[in-house]
């Protein structure tokens, strides 16, 4: 009993010792190709040069509007929140009652803050303003109504949510006037839409074409290579092992190419940095350009990996097929 026992721990530790091997000799294997089709690339600096210089600029080109398009949410996020409705009060309505107005206002969810402004100091603020100067003092009666500045929340910033507060707020009875300019917002949203989808077909066009640079690429690899895979067809080298360098040579032209589109990506910003620093000083703003984050990073290196091995999969899987010994 205990010689079939030892017999059955023998044979279970056979096996995964022949497993652990099987798995360390594909790695191995695995590694041996990736280094050899890193090596080919390295031996034909020119050509290679070429490819991944053409794939990291068509990366380059949606990376960078990406980036733009980022930066503009980003400012327009601070604009929504400056967007102001006003309301011009009724002149029966008196101080106590825009105190009531005030305080139902701020049980509002969609109100973020109001400012209370008298007609006393809103005609003190266009006489600075105006330049009119005492000619306003020879006015017999204030003509300006009390205001109440409101502020919308973030969520009920934008031009639609924005419309409907505007509605609801003008059906308080203390309310003569309500006003709101969302014409400049509803434009900016459309530029916007249109700019997200302006950067998407781009990037679809240009990935695309990644994806036919390396196949051709590969393609005339593969038709260098004839005779070599003729060979290893004829001495029983399965199909994944012939196909394995050339899947790896897409792999090295995406991440090489993915690199050099972050680089050129730098680059750009750091060039177009005065530029913008300039133009926010027109405006008296502090505003600092946010470039690819470690997360965008990470995502355009894995979206040109993919591209690559999409493109040289798409070679293998046809024209490797083809060649069969005679």
């Amino acid at each position: 009993m205990s010689l079939l026992f030892k017999g059955r721990s023998q044979g279970a530790s056979d096996v995964r010792i022949g497993l652990a091997q099987q798995f360390t000799m594909l790695m191995v294997s695995h590694l041996r190709q990736a280094l050899n089709s890193l090596g080919e690339l390295w031996r034909q600096p020119t050509a290679s040069i070429m490819t991944v210089a053409v794939l990291g600029l068509s990366i380059t080109l949606p990376s960078t509007l990406y980036i733009l398009v980022k930066n503009t949410e980003k400012i327009s996020a601070g604009w929504d929140q400056a967007s102001e409705i006003s309301l011009f009060l009724t002149a029966q309505t008196t101080a106590g009652n825009a105190q009531q107005l005030l305080a139902r206002l701020s049980t509002w969810e969609e109100i973020d803050s109001t400012v209370y402004v008298p007609a006393d100091d809103a005609l003190k603020e266009f006489q600075q303003l105006s330049g009119l100067g005492d000619a306003v003092a020879y006015l017999e009666a204030n003509p300006l109504p009390d205001v109440i500045l409101v502020r919308p929340t973030e969520k009920f910033a934008g031009p639609t949510a924005a419309a409907a507060l505007l509605e609801k707020l003008k059906q308080q009875r203390e309310v003569d006037i309500g006003k709101l300019d969302i014409e400049w917002l509803e434009r900016l949203y459309a530029l916007l839409d249109i700019a997200r989808e302006l950067v998407s077909l781009i990037g679809i066009l240009l990935f695309l074409a990644v994806v036919l640079i390396i196949g051709n690429t590969i393609r005339l690899n593969i038709l260098n290579k004839r005779d070599e895979i003729v060979v290893m067809k004829l001495i029983g080298a399965t199909d994944s092992f012939i196909h394995r360098p050339f899947l790896y040579t897409g792999f090295w032209y995406g991440l090489l190419g993915g690199l050099l589109a972050w680089l050129a990506v730098i680059i750009i910003l750091w060039w177009m940095d005065s530029s913008i620093e300039a133009f926010a000083a027109l405006y008296q703003k502090d505003f600092d350009i946010t470039g690819l984050t470690g997360t965008a990073l990470l995502t355009m290196l894995a979206l040109s990996v993919g591209l690559g091995l999409l493109g040289s999969m798409i070679a293998v899987q046809r024209h490797v097929r083809e060649i069969e010994p005679s």
